[in-house]
């Protein structure tokens, strides 16, 4: 039987609750899971166990595109995985985000804002998109085909439909559409960011594949992988830390008083109250033992690790852990973001990244005057990313 753990509540502090997401988590994933972790110890064992590999998010979309000879890196396991995780993780280290990517936030943010402010209105989702898809191309080498385009195209990949209807009809047009949105992310998108490495390498993750012998159906695949990570995860972080911060002055005070450390403290405490990914998978490879404190982690069983609940354990992360606290004092045992990028040998390599672009996006938006929320964004849940999706979210300015 599943271990339950009601979403919609904070379990461990009957107080204040300033989370706005919670109640969208209990609609899961695509994965359904024999055992749901309840606390920051048993999510944490379970992702660095070696008894378990990955299901869910993007495992089942890959298998669909078609038999490549390759794992995506993201999906490789074991020492596969620690290899090709090596040579990939210079695209992320916080020196290379740092001299890298940051003058090309900074470029990006300043310019979306000011488009903002000569426009006095916008949907804040879509300015967020915009920075997240721009900053993940570039990272990746998708470069080479029109950003508005890339922008549209990823986001209808990842909004989309992820249920196979059973009417055969129905099931037919949901294969050949799901089919166009592939093939033609593939050749207005990748086929030309391929060409243009093979005359001419960049140092970007596409020229990395290339040099490794990746055909060309293998670099969709992590192309697709990468894209959902870098994109579709940041661009709603975006959305939910201005929310907070537009509703709650004494927040947007906070983070712009702090210096570039702080702000970025203060970020991660949002995240870890408001994790955009809720619930990791894991299948069992064998049986974990008995003193793990997870009854039924046995061979072939799904987990669902649920991020939410480890990053509101008490014995984590202090008193108070369901509220948005400033300067809250986490040991480095736990991270400021808990379990917000996963953890193991799994643990997203682009922390660093989002993390940068959405503090330099934000302090520039923020001291907009006039700035005001017209109309909160609406909330919806993803279930293959098993995050929170926010729409719709209206700003103005003087």
């Amino acid at each position: 039987m599943e271990a339950e753990v009601r979403s919609d509540a904070c379990p461990f502090h009957h107080g204040g609750d300033d989370r706005k997401s919670a109640s969208a988590s209990e609609a899961g994933g695509t994965v359904a899971p024999n055992i749901r972790t309840q606390n920051f110890a048993q999510a944490r064992t379970i992702l660095r166990s070696e008894k378990v590999h990955q299901a869910g998010f993007m495992a089942e979309q890959v298998n669909r595109i078609g038999s490549a000879t390759r794992q995506p890196i993201l999906f490789l396991e074991g020492e596969a995985h620690r290899v090709q995780r090596g040579a990939t993780a210079r695209f992320f280290t916080p020196r290379v985000v740092t001299t890298h990517y940051r003058e090309l936030m900074i470029r990006l943010s300043d310019n979306l804002v000011k488009r903002f402010q000569r426009d006095k209105r916008a949907q804040l989702d879509q300015l967020s998109l915009e920075l997240a898809v721009e900053v993940a191309s570039h990272i990746v080498g998708l470069t080479n085909s029109d950003p508005a385009g890339l922008t549209k195209r990823l986001d209808v990949f990842f909004t989309g439909d992820f249920d196979r209807p059973r009417n055969k009809l129905s099931a037919l047009a949901w294969f050949l559409r799901s089919q166009y949105r592939v093939l033609s992310f593939y050749f207005r998108d990748v086929a030309p960011a391929i060409r243009a490495r093979k005359k001419q390498r960049q140092d970007d993750v596409i020229s990395h594949l290339i040099d490794q012998g990746y055909n060309g159906r293998e670099i969709l695949t992590e192309c697709l992988v990468y894209g959902a990570a870098g994109m579709a995860t940041t661009r709603e972080f975006i959305v939910m830390a201005a929310w907070h911060m537009l509703e709650r002055e004494e927040l947007r005070a906070s983070f712009l008083a702090a210096d570039e450390s702080g702000k970025i403290a203060l970020l991660e405490e949002l995240l870890r109250l408001e994790p955009v990914v809720g619930y990791i998978y894991r299948r069992m490879r064998s049986s974990l033992p008995g003193d793990a404190g997870l009854e039924g982690a046995e061979a072939g069983a799904a987990v669902a690790v649920d991020v939410r609940a480890a990053n509101s354990d008490a014995d984590a992360f202090g008193e108070r852990p369901c509220e948005v606290v400033p300067g809250r004092h986490v040991s480095a045992k736990y991270g400021n973001a808990g379990l917000s990028f996963g953890d193991g040998e799994h643990r997203c390599p682009g922390a660093q990244v989002a993390l940068l672009e959405t503090c330099l996006f934000l302090e520039r938006l923020m001291q907009v005057p006039g700035l005001n929320l017209d109309r909160p964004p609406s909330l919806a849940w993803n279930r293959l990313v098993t995050g929170y999706e926010l729409r719709n979210a209206m700003i103005s300015c003087d």
